[in-house]
């Protein structure tokens, strides 16, 4: 359908414009005269609805729409919707107080949209980069089952969740992050500036260097005269990284590699079988058929392996095996929790045993972020302590011997 450009007048005399989608400018008036708005002029545009009046400088330099934002939209839709304010005047009220301008964009296309006689799950289709798939089969749901405001409230907890979720492991691996950063730089300054400085000392000498130092001098000119190689080869390296995780066989394998990296790997998995319990439980309470749920929380999973375990799951219930059958066969839950599944399938309750699955995950996870710090700081001592050892006995060893050679004579 082609786009018109509209101007016209509110209830109050306030100028409204924008772009609208219908099928000629009668059903545009129509649409216009339905919300309130009187129309002056209507023109036939090829602009899209949310390409926006702005130069290309404002649209690079426009904050982009967060998960905060959409977070606080379900809140706003749930207390809107059970309060009874119809959904037009409910959207163009958080369109006007919007403190994000491109949010308030997309509040706007949405009117729009719903306008022109789109669902709002289709509407939200449209902005793909805003509304996670998940959210979008939810709020599918919620218009099926007529419980949509009940579908926000628990969208709005389940990124509550996912969102404390990756704060927690992002303020974990701070510390971690930081002294790994620091050793590399440390390694690098030593290695272009320190080590070359005492080349020149020895080589007054005359004497036979350690091993140990000749290794590290070897290793400093190294450095030195091939540095933009080196460089060079690293942006190669990412690049190379991100072009084979860009693939979806290497996406797969390196997603199964996180799982197992020492201390990481079991924080991992414990914060996305949280994610896949909590998604599961929401959908099997708003209604969602268990082959549809399973379907529509493997796209919440963020790890393509765990994807991959959750479709098969899927698959399995499909073809008529239970769901304790197919997650033993997935080999990704403990035994306690196959047992929770197994009590929770046979007595028909299997949403409220996967919310409590959840809420064990999350302590454990919780846990595992408290005692980080402690579980890896003997880690990070002991390469401390190997590096400095290494400069220790590569730098020091040979004035060491140097001083006591000089004594003699």
């Amino acid at each position: 359908m082609p786009f018109f450009a509209y101007k016209g007048r509110n209830a109050r005399g306030e100028l409204m414009q924008g772009v609208l989608e219908a099928a000629d400018s009668g059903a545009v008036a129509d649409q216009l005269f339905n919300t309130g708005v009187t129309p002056i002029e209507i023109v036939v545009t090829t602009k899209a609805v949310t390409d926006g009046d702005e130069g290309w400088l404002a649209k690079l330099l426009e904050k982009k729409v967060t998960s905060m934002d959409v977070q606080l939209f379900s809140r706003q839709m749930y207390t809107l919707l059970k309060s009874g304010v119809p959904i037009m005047r409910g959207l163009a009220g958080l369109q006007e107080s919007a403190v994000s301008k491109s949010f308030g964009k997309v509040i706007k296309d949405l009117r729009e949209s719903l306008d022109s006689g789109r669902e709002l799950s289709a509407a939200m289709r449209r902005h793909p980069t805003v509304f996670t798939p998940f959210y979008l089969s939810m709020v599918r749901v919620g218009e099926m089952t007529g419980r949509l405001e009940e579908v926000f409230l628990r969208l709005f907890d389940h990124l509550e969740f996912d969102r404390d979720m990756r704060e927690r492991v992002k303020t974990a691996m701070r510390y971690p992050s930081f002294v790994v950063v620091a050793m590399i730089v440390a390694m690098v300054i030593v290695n272009i500036f320190v080590i070359p400085a005492f080349v020149g000392v020895f080589a007054k000498f005359n004497a036979e260097l350690p091993l140990m130092t000749r290794v590290l001098i070897a290793t400093s000119n190294f450095t030195v005269r091939y540095w933009p190689v080196m460089a060079g080869g690293l942006v190669l390296a990412v690049w190379l990284f991100r072009s084979w995780t860009g693939t979806e066989r290497g996406l797969y394998q390196w997603d199964k590699f996180k799982l197992r990296i020492p201390v990481a790997g079991k924080i991992i998995l414990k914060a996305t079988l949280a994610r896949f319990a909590r998604s599961f439980s929401l959908s099997s309470r708003s209604g969602v058929p268990i082959v549809q749920a399973l379907s529509v929380v493997a796209q919440t999973v963020d790890n393509a392996y765990l994807t991959a375990r959750v479709e098969q799951m899927r698959d399995g219930v499909e073809r008529g095996e239970s769901i304790l059958r197919t997650a033993t066969a997935a080999s990704v839950f403990t035994p306690i929790v196959l047992q929770m599944i197994a009590v929770g399938e046979e007595s028909g309750s299997i949403d409220e045993l996967m919310d409590e699955i959840a809420q064990m995950y999350e302590r454990e996870v919780d846990y595992e972020l408290k005692t980080l710090s402690s579980q890896i700081e003997p880690i990070l001592i002991v390469f401390l302590g190997i590096m400095v050892l290494i400069l220790a006995l590569g730098i020091f060893l040979p004035i060491w011997d140097l001083g006591k050679a000089a004594l003699h004579h």
